[in-house]
């Protein structure tokens, strides 16, 4: 079952942002997906990076403040999902 970031405040969310750990990606590494409509980012969760291109600013900065504030959140989940691949 994959995990969905709550996003405070919730109009990113009614904006069409999400932020989740999928299912099905024991095999990645650790890493957090953005989704805005079509577009999606990677997030490593080890490196703090960008996994497959793409500009921090084409994301919104409010997206990425939750991103942020919950990262420990995102790492402890991805280990409860993943425990073979953990951050």
């Amino acid at each position: 079952m994959p995990y969905n970031l709550p996003l405070v405040p919730r109009r990113l969310a009614s904006q069409g942002w999400k932020v989740k750990i999928r299912d099905r990606e024991r095999l990645e590494p650790p890493h957090i997906t953005v989704i805005f409509g079509p577009h999606s980012w990677r997030i490593g969760l080890r490196e703090h990076d960008l996994m497959d291109g793409g500009r921090w600013s084409e994301i919104d900065e409010g997206v990425l403040a939750c991103i942020r504030a919950q990262w420990e959140v995102l790492c402890a989940q991805w280990n409860l999902m993943y425990p073979d691949n953990p951050v």
